[in-house]
């Protein structure tokens, strides 16, 4: 199977150049290294519809296997990734924030602060990632084992 990933970085911020994406570029190379093809990584600032159709365009036209989103997960009101994921998603997969949520809190009090949610859209695993480098790919490290065989599942 070709295991294909889109990263979708949401911030105001990246997205007027006003500072430069990090974290996109680094879960990029965490899931090349396992073998996935990236079919785009793309940076959007926090709207709810552009949000939304970004997860639509990369679930159905783009049919990849895998949306990383990082970003737009925690407290601020600007804050909507879960909820435009909620907004799109078919089902929901509680296990994947409740993996990442008790690896984070390993590392700092704060990890319990993050929103993300995960889901599936038609044959799309759609996963929120904090927005921060180093949270965002040790969330992604903690699940990464269980992504292929998901994947694997979701596909057949």
């Amino acid at each position: 199977m070709k295991y294909t990933a889109a990263i979708l970085t949401v911030s105001d911020r990246c997205s007027r150049g006003v500072r430069e994406d990090t974290t996109g570029p680094a879960l990029v190379s965490i899931l090349e290294q396992e073998g996935w093809e990236i079919v785009t990584a793309r940076v959007v600032p926090d709207e709810f519809e552009v949000i939304k159709a970004e997860l639509v365009r990369c679930s159905y036209d783009l049919d990849v296997c895998l949306v990383l989103t990082a970003g737009g997960t925690g407290f601020s009101r600007r804050d909507v990734t879960p909820e435009a994921t909620e907004a799109v998603i078919n089902r929901v997969a509680p296990g994947i924030p409740e993996a990442m949520r008790s690896a984070a809190l390993k590392v700092s009090p704060s990890g319990m602060l993050s929103r993300g949610i995960a889901g599936l859209r038609g044959g799309t695993l759609i996963i929120n990632l904090p927005g921060s480098c180093t949270p965002a790919t040790e969330s992604l490290k903690a699940i990464l084992p269980a992504l292929k065989p998901g994947v694997d599942r979701l596909r057949r």
